[in-house]
């Protein structure tokens, strides 16, 4: 977005949204602190993770914009998690350790499409029982996305009416970076072979920079810069620090903390303003 002028004189949507609630505490914190300084707009919930019950208690209280984020990955060395649905190992979605596969290339390689479906199916079912009401769906890593997948991820958006989160392109889809060799016209022909009745598809899904070690201005000038004239995801990871050192990488940590850090010190919300960035909820794209 290079143009001043258009930026001047148009406005456009950006759901600014926090992945993996319920992973761990700090990620909880980090979405309720940014959601109540009016930075964070959305967010999702990874139902079978350690914190899944502190979001849900969190979100009795207070109805904030919170979607499913379908998770068939668990991707810390030490810090995991494992499938709700019992058919899971029989499936392929499990390592020997009775864990989800660390990468998406391994679920994609190995999952069967019946477990997935069961599996992501019971994630929903136990949001709905914790009375979370979904505003959407999204998939952690982009797995429930890629080809393998994604006519089970559009059924279970269509059966629950429930918006699923898609791009209107593959070329614009930072999660497909998890996904190992994957060819985005193959992803895009499939996309337009789906009835996307229950989808709200974005112009750009921007992820968290994860390998950029410039400074935090530079860092989140570019990633700005990427917004485009229509719908954007953002798709960050803003984590609270104490606990977070702990679970993820030196460089994964450092990244969520100070993600988190600079969305909190102000000027995130006017540099939005200013190139005609309205920061929405999830909730307010499917309405009207």
């Amino acid at each position: 977005m290079n143009d001043s002028t258009t930026k001047q004189n148009l406005t456009f949507p950006v759901v600014v949204h926090e992945d993996d609630l319920g992973m761990c505490h700090g990620a909880n914190a980090a979405f309720v602190e940014l959601t109540g300084l009016g930075v964070c707009t959305s967010g999702s919930v990874m139902v079978p993770c350690p914190w899944f019950s502190e979001i849900v208690d969190l979100a009795a209280a207070y109805p904030y914009d919170l979607g499913v984020h379908l998770t068939l990955n668990s991707e810390k060395k030490y810090y995991r998690w494992r499938p709700l649905e019992a058919r899971s190992k029989r499936g392929g979605l499990v390592d020997d350790a009775g864990f989800f596969h660390a990468s998406v290339p391994l679920t994609r390689e190995s999952a069967d499409c019946g477990a997935v479906e069961d599996e992501l199916r019971a994630q929903i079912e136990c949001a709905l029982a914790a009375r979370l009401g979904p505003s959407h769906l999204d998939a952690h890593m982009g797995c429930a996305c890629t080809p393998e997948f994604i006519d089970i991820y559009i059924e279970l958006a269509t059966e629950y009416q429930i918006p699923a989160m898609l791009p209107k392109t593959f070329f614009n889809f930072d999660p497909a970076a998890n996904w190992g060799d994957y060819n985005p016209e193959e992803c895009n022909r499939k996309l337009s072979e789906l009835d996307l009745s229950w989808a709200i598809q974005f112009d750009a899904v921007i992820e968290t920079p994860w390998c950029d070690s410039s400074t935090l201005e530079e860092r989140y000038g570019r990633f700005f810069g990427r917004l485009q004239l229509g719908k954007n995801f953002l798709a960050l990871h803003f984590n609270t620090p104490g606990e977070i050192e702990f679970i993820d990488s030196p460089t994964g940590a450092r990244t969520r903390i100070n993600e988190y850090e600079y969305f909190r010190s102000g000027g995130v919300s006017e540099r939005l303003k200013n190139v005609g960035a309205s920061p929405v909820p999830f909730r307010a794209l499917t309405q009207g």
